[in-house]
């Protein structure tokens, strides 16, 4: 189901034209989302979707999120990571599996700046563990306006997660990744010039390599397996305080089912855990009928948001 998802052509014939929005999220660092809003944004809440890993907010599960979340009444802002969609000029430097605090600074743009009553954030894959981290960073403090998370097939261990990828059965994914990751780093090296040394990355073969030789000494951690602990939302998971549902399958190739299993997790009130036998990797296609395409994860996120991101929409 992961390879059926990620090939599979699809159409969006009701997701209308985005408007793109520039954050400052950083002082060396801008991100850009594509926002899908109601003539009178207020009155809807907001549900804000994070991509994984290389993806971007032209993803076809994000444009299928948007069109789902739109159609249902909700305003979505589709985000991407840093240097994603086409941005490797906006920041310096890159993002990683547990950077949290970009999309807290567009959460308090649209609170403050835009005043929006009702923020729900969905995740998937890395996007699904910095939407965990976010929620366990906020803590006690999460703003009134952000009312829900989901997370779907999110790497909350990443370290768990990165040994599942190197099985051999998952070599087709780690090389797309592998291959995704090293295109990006020669765009930034266009975009800034000598900024980074890469000298060793006709060499990575990995996602641990990678990590090792640029994602970990350039955010400051000791080495990828520090990199891995300090990023993963499992450390902070214990700390979400607003309604949160986690989706993963059992089948996935590289998202241990095992983690949701955690003491944390489990013990959690503010937490749901949904565990399918089948989905693959963020795949979850239940089959097309009357009214519905058939992509089934992203609408139980809309359902979700909708439960619990009341203020403002119309009809609740």
């Amino acid at each position: 189901m992961t390879l059926f998802t990620w090939g599979r052509v699809r159409h969006f014939p009701h997701l209308p034209p985005p408007v793109p929005r520039y954050f400052d999220v950083a002082s060396d660092a801008r991100v850009l989302a594509h926002c899908y809003w109601h003539p009178r944004p207020r009155e809807h809440a907001t549900l804000i979707g994070l991509h994984g890993l290389e993806g971007s907010s032209q993803a076809h599960y994000m444009k299928g999120l948007a069109e789902k979340a739109y159609g249902a009444g909700l305003n979505a802002v589709m985000l991407n990571q840093r240097n994603c969609g086409g941005t490797e000029a906006l920041s310096e430097g890159l993002y990683h599996s547990g950077l949290s605090d970009d999309p807290r600074a567009v959460i308090a743009e649209l609170i403050q700046l835009d005043r929006l009553p009702a923020v729900g954030i969905a995740g998937y894959s890395l996007g699904g563990n910095v939407a965990l981290r976010l929620a366990g960073d906020y803590g006690p403090d999460t703003p009134p306006e952000v009312q829900a998370i989901v997370a779907i097939s999110p790497t909350m261990n990443l370290g768990l997660c990165v040994e599942a990828l190197e099985r051999r059965s998952n070599l087709v994914y780690e090389w797309n990744f592998v291959r995704n990751l090293k295109s990006r780093m020669r765009r930034k090296d266009q975009a800034w010039p000598g900024l980074f040394d890469l000298g060793p990355l006709d060499s990575v073969r990995t996602v641990r390599e990678f990590d090792e030789r640029f994602t970990a000494p350039h955010h400051g951690f000791r080495d990828a397996d520090d990199y891995y602990y300090r990023a993963s939302s499992l450390r902070v998971i214990d700390r979400v305080r607003i309604p949160t549902l986690i989706v993963s399958a059992e089948d996935d190739p590289f998202v241990p089912p095992e983690q949701f299993d955690d003491p944390d997790v489990r013990a959690n009130p503010h937490i749901a855990v949904q565990v399918t036998p089948y989905g693959g990797h963020c795949g979850y296609y239940a089959g097309a009928a009357a009214g519905f395409d058939g992509y089934w994860a992203e609408r139980r996120i809309v359902e979700f948001a909708r439960e619990h991101c009341q203020a403002g929409v119309p009809g609740d």
